[in-house]
C-alpha cells in the first residue's frame, strides 16, 4: 500500500540544517521566520555576503544553503559553483526576486537543487528546502514550464523579433494548451496570455491560433 511520505521521519539527520544568504537583512529576517515555523528545519546561520557564508560552511556542516543570486561582491551563482567544488554533499536552492532565464538556466547547469522566486510562499520555501534536503529538486511553477521548454529539451532557436514572455506562451500554445492552461502554468493572467497571442498573431502576420503555430513551425524549419 502507498503511504505519504513525511520529510521528517526520513532516515537522515531528523533536523535539516540550513545555512541563508542575501544581502538584504531584512530578506534575511524574513526567511529565518518562515523556516523556524517547521520542527524539522533549524537555521544554522544567516550571512549577508557569500564570503562570508563559504568560510563558514568550510567548518560547519549544513544540508541546505537558501541563496540570493544578485549579491554585491560573489554573487549567488559564482558561491554555488565554489559550494559545488569545496562541499558537494550541500544541498542549494538559489532565490532570485524577478525571473531571470539565464541565471536559472546558470544555476541548474551548476546543478542548482531548486530554484525559487523570492515572493514565493512561505510553504513553498519551506517545500523547497526539505526536497533539496532530500535529494529532490524544486523549482517556481512560474519557471518550470518555461525551463521545461528550454532545457529539458533540445531548445527551439529563438524566432526574431519575440520576446522571451512571447515565446513562453508560444511553446505552450504549439504544444496545444488553451489560453487558461498556459496562464496557469505561467501564473500570469490569461488576460496577459490573450496579449500575447495577439501580438504574435500580428507579428507572423496570421489571423487564427492554428494558423500561428503552422507558421512558427515554418519558421523554426527555414532557421535550422
Amino acid at each position: 500500500a502507498m503511504t505519504a511520505r513525511v520529510p521528517e521521519a526520513s532516515p537522515r539527520s531528523p533536523v535539516v540544517r540550513v545555512a541563508l544568504v542575501d544581502d538584504d537583512p531584512f530578506v534575511l529576517t524574513a526567511l529565518r521566520s518562515y523556516l523556524s515555523t517547521h520542527e524539522g528545519i533549524e537555521v544554522a546561520s544567516t550571512f549577508t555576503r557569500a564570503a562570508d557564508a563559504l568560510a563558514f560552511l568550510r567548518d560547519v556542516p549544513v544540508d541546505v544553503l537558501l541563496t540570493d543570486v544578485r549579491m554585491p561582491g560573489m554573487d549567488g551563482l559564482e558561491m554555488l559553483g565554489r559550494v559545488r567544488q569545496e562541499r558537494p554533499g550541500i544541498a542549494v536552492v538559489v532565490l532570485t526576486s524577478f525571473d531571470d532565464d539565464q541565471a536559472m538556466l546558470t544555476a541548474l547547469s551548476a546543478s542548482a537543487n531548486g530554484f525559487l522566486l523570492k515572493d514565493s510562499a512561505p510553504e513553498e520555501i519551506i517545500r523547497a528546502v526539505l526536497a533539496a534536503a532530500d535529494g529532490g529538486t524544486t523549482i517556481s511553477p512560474a519557471t518550470a514550464s518555461r525551463l521545461v521548454a528550454h532545457h529539458m529539451r533540445p531548445a527551439p532557436p529563438p524566432l526574431p523579433g519575440v520576446t522571451a514572455a512571447e515565446q513562453a506562451v508560444l511553446d505552450l500554445l504549439c504544444e496545444g494548451y488553451s489560453n487558461a492552461e498556459i496562464a496557469s502554468r505561467l501564473v500570469i493572467a490569461e488576460a496577459t496570455v490573450k496579449t500575447h497571442v495577439s501580438h504574435l498573431m500580428k507579428k507572423f502576420q496570421v489571423a487564427s491560433r492554428l494558423k500561428l503555430v503552422v507558421a512558427v513551425h515554418q519558421a523554426r524549419d527555414a532557421a535550422r
